[in-house]
Formats: structure tokens, sequence, C-alpha cells
């Protein structure tokens, strides 16, 4: 399972490179990066990457459980509205890792307060796991 979240996770990271070098921050300075002819500058920003996984509730009856999806999906559609959730989805498979969030909040603890906020972790249906993530600010873009 973890091997295949690393080809995920190493295409975002390409995504975010666009052929320069990224160096580890030691703070939100902007950092340059060499590439052939020119030195681009660009910031790093933190983000939260969320790990939505296999709670320990999950005998919901059929109905109850596509009632806890729907709030589900809805809080997401809240929270992106909100620009808090700048990406969201589900693994391809049936397996304990069901779905990433990657959340926009100034630390850890905000970035839990919104997940908390969902039906699928509130019910027990899903539970969470929690890590930074660095990428470069604004190279990442979804259309």
């Amino acid at each position: 399972m973890k091997i295949l979240l690393f080809p995920f996770l190493f295409s975002l990271l390409i995504l975010a490179c666009n052929d320069t070098v990224i160096k580890k921050p030691a703070s939100n300075d902007s950092i340059a990066a060499d590439s052939k002819d020119t030195i681009q500058k660009f910031e790093m920003k933190q983000y939260w990457m969320v790990f939505l996984k296999k709670g320990p509730n999950r005998t919901q009856d059929s109905i109850s459980a596509a009632k806890i999806q729907d709030a589900h999906i809805r809080n997401i559609d809240r929270l992106a509205a909100l620009g808090k959730i700048v990406l969201a989805g589900p693994m391809g498979y049936d397996q304990d890792l069901r779905g990433i969030f990657v959340i926009d909040a100034k630390d850890s603890t905000e970035a839990a307060s919104y997940i908390k906020t969902d039906s699928a972790i509130m019910t027990g249906r899903l539970r969470f796991e929690l890590h930074p993530w660095w990428t470069a600010k604004g190279k990442v873009e979804f259309k």
C-alpha cells in the first residue's frame, strides 16, 4: 500500500518542480532554484496532507452509509469553497487507505478542526492521519 502512495506523491512533487530543484525550506522565505539559464525564485508553502483511512465503525446499513457519504461530499465541497481543501479524492482500490485531502491551514490544530467537521470522521466510518506537506507556492494547479 505504501509503495502505491509514493508514485502519487512523487508525481505531485514533479508537477510542483517544473524542472527546478527544490531545497528543503528553512522558513517561508523565498528560495532560489537553479535552472539551465536563469535563477528562478519561488516561495515554499506548507499544506497539510490528510490520509483518510477506514475507521473503527463501519457497521452502518447501506442507507446510513449513503447518507454519511453524501454529507462527507457536501463537507468537502463546503471546505473547498472556503479555500481550505485544495485537493480531495478517493483511492482507486478498496484497502485501508480510502482517500486524500490537501488542506490549507496555518497549523495542524486548524487543519484537524476542518477534518473533524466531516460526517465520516464524526461517525467513525473514517479516521485520519495528518502530515505537514510543502510545495512551491503557485506551482500546482488543477483544472
